[in-house]
């Protein structure tokens, strides 16, 4: 249940939270459409990314850098050969500037992905995804400011974990948002300079017609 190899731990986590602020070592990739069940999602169009799959549109702030093709180029590399092709995929990699270049904040980025469930066993809940979540972002540097709890986008019941780290006089935040639907794991990763910046990145997510995003008070 808790394989780093996984596609949504090593790229969404690993790779979302690291390159937001290190060297990307690939040049700039035109992003491509995606492959497997979750291909109904995207591209990006007038600054949304609209999902039939899993019923949901994010809004890309004005200005911000895609990285998407180059996630899925990255996971196709290292996939092992023994590893069935469609069971995972980046739906979306956006970060406020391109990773690598100068800058004195966080450099915020926001990754959608999906993992098929039967990649793991003993995951029956959103819940128990986080488990794994938690050992990464740990190994990390980043510690657990709420353990997992319900939040609701709407009418959408999702499952939310925060966490922070240190980065010499600066703290970057991050929230991760999952839900299990159609057989996939779907995870929302948000990553900021301040808690007020991650929430109205969580903010642009919506599920449905006329979604609005209802808060849960941090403990």
């Amino acid at each position: 249940m808790r394989s780093l190899r996984s596609f949504l731990l090593a790229v969404v986590v690993a790779r979302g939270l690291q390159l937001a602020g290190q060297d990307a070592k690939k040049p700039h990739a035109v992003p491509k459409p995606g492959v497997g069940s979750a291909s109904t999602c995207g591209p990006i169009s007038d600054l949304s990314l609209k999902c039939a799959q899993f019923g949901f549109v994010y809004k890309v702030p004005f200005g911000w850098v895609d990285r998407t093709g180059d996630m899925n180029d990255s996971a196709e590399d290292s996939r092992p050969e023994t590893k069935e092709k469609g069971t995972s995929e980046t739906l979306l990699a956006i970060f406020e500037r391109p990773p690598g270049a100068p800058g004195e904040t966080i450099n915020s980025a926001v990754v959608i992905a999906t993992e098929s469930l039967a990649n793991y066993q003993g995951i029956k809940t959103a819940a128990d995804y986080f488990g794994p979540i938690a050992d990464l972002a740990e190994q990390r540097g980043f510690k657990v400011v709420n353990e997992p709890y319900e939040f609701a986008l709407g009418a959408k019941q999702l499952v939310r974990g925060d966490f922070s780290r240190e980065r010499g006089k600066l703290t970057m935040w991050q929230s991760s948002l999952v839900m299990i639907e159609k057989g996939y794991i779907v995870s929302f990763t948000f990553v900021g300079g301040s808690e007020d910046e991650l929430e109205n990145l969580i903010g642009n997510l919506s599920f449905g017609m006329q979604t609005r995003l209802r808060t849960v008070p941090r403990k």
